[in-house]
């Protein structure tokens, strides 16, 4: 039988826990190491499925991979141009290989990633960019296939913020000749700790973290060590975790600054936080206030906390709405919270609910990642029965040891088959 997540809730979270590396962070970073003719040595490296997958890729493209929280990249005899279908289809990330690799190999054959779960998210913008800076490009039997001798500078201006695509072309225009300007870029700290550990290597970058970002490009790059950021979504996850359980949960190692626009929205709705240096303390209270959210790049309320959120507000006080404005279809974890006894109408991007005064465990199935963190959430804040999660896959993609670092909190949280 396929592993399952059971959990038995109604217990009170309390302790501390250690946020881990980030997922969104530790990807590109992966990527960029095939920039530097050399070992690049991250550090706070998370252990998840999608890491495994991005090594995988970097090993298949030449990169020496070993290590896993301490990871070695060595990049001093890589070669290869392509990234297959079979390794890109698994994680969309690995289009974060296309900019580098046109950059230092003048080349790149690529999977196209193509739609998930939560919607479509076409890679055009990538596209784009890199024929702005000189390269040829065509769409050839499912695959990107991109050329230049050596990207050149240009302005390019998105459309819309784009994560993955500020990723990509800055680091595709790192190794470019001249000045490489990024109008309305993603402002994400994942884009500035790519960025910054970019410039550590040798790179001219300024701007990151704000909508406009200039590269200068240069020669070469250098290898580094450098420390991945650590997780703010795990971290929001957390708050909502003591939340739902009237717990009172501490996590240390973690950039409380990421977390504004999330601890404003968890402070509404009845959750006292306290913020340290590196850590943020939340305490649930005897209620859970109804608060509306709607997501929005960042600073904004992040579209990756939003399953997480609702499932705290199906046990508010009244009525709360979530409007999702970044992708199309980031509802799929309704119909699985309303088994439990969730009381969700959707309406298009909208979603509202009305807090009940229990949830109650129930057979459910994951259908992407932060789907997935909901109904942990949920079944931890149920007060009868047991949950059981099936597809538990998608939450390995960016939980490190999730049920592990519950359980160490007081969740009855466990794994069964598999």
């Amino acid at each position: 039988m396929p592993e399952r997540i059971m959990i038995e809730g109604g217990v009170p979270l309390r302790g501390e826990v250690a946020a881990s590396g980030a997922k969104n962070a530790a990807l590109p970073l992966m990527a960029a190491s095939l920039l530097v003719p050399g070992e690049v040595i991250l550090e706070n490296v998370p252990t998840l499925r999608d890491v495994s997958t991005m090594k995988r890729l970097l090993e298949h493209l030449g990169v020496r991979c070993q290590g896993s929280d301490t990871l070695s990249l060595d990049s001093s005899r890589a070669g290869g141009w392509e990234a297959p279908y079979e390794l890109v289809k698994t994680m969309r990330a690995s289009v974060l290989v296309l900019g580098p690799l046109v950059a230092r190999f003048g080349r790149a054959r690529v999977s196209q990633p193509g739609g998930c779960a939560i919607g479509a998210r076409p890679i055009n913008r990538h596209i784009a960019g890199l024929e702005a800076m000189g390269a040829t490009v065509r769409l050839e039997h499912g695959y990107v296939v991109a050329q230049a001798p050596r990207l050149t500078g240009a302005e390019i201006v998105f459309e819309a913020p784009t994560v993955t695509g500020t990723e990509n072309l800055m680091m595709a225009a790192v190794l470019a000749e001249g000045e490489t300007v990024l109008v309305n870029a993603a402002r994400e700290p994942e884009v500035r700790d790519l960025a910054e550990a970019l410039n550590a290597m040798g790179a001219r970058i300024s701007g990151a973290g704000t909508d406009e970002i200039r590269i200068r490009g240069v020669a070469s790059l250098e290898p580094v060590t450098y420390r991945v950021m650590p997780d703010r979504i795990e971290v929001g996850t957390y708050i909502a975790a003591a939340g739902i359980t009237g717990g009172d949960v501490k996590i240390t190692g973690c950039e409380p600054g990421h977390l504004r626009a999330v601890i404003d929205r968890m402070e509404k709705a009845g959750i006292e936080t306290v913020v340290g240096p590196d850590s943020i303390r939340a305490v649930g209270g005897s209620g859970i206030r109804a608060v509306d959210i709607i997501t929005d790049p960042y600073p904004g309320f992040p579209t990756d906390m939003q399953a997480q959120f609702m499932a705290l507000m199906t046990l508010s006080d009244g009525l709360a709405t979530v409007t999702e404005t970044i992708f199309e279809q980031r509802f799929m974890h309704v119909p699985e919270l309303c088994r439990m006894g969730a009381n969700i109408k959707l309406s298009e991007r909208r979603a509202a609910i009305r807090g009940v005064r229990s949830l109650s465990g129930a057979p459910v199935m994951a259908t992407d990642l932060r789907a997935s963190a909901s109904l942990v959430l949920a079944g931890l804040g149920a007060r009868e029965g047991v949950t059981e999660i099936s597809r538990v896959y998608h939450l390995d993609r960016g939980y490190e040891r999730i049920d592990e670092k519950l359980a160490r909190l007081g969740a009855r949280i466990w794994r069964a088959g598999g």
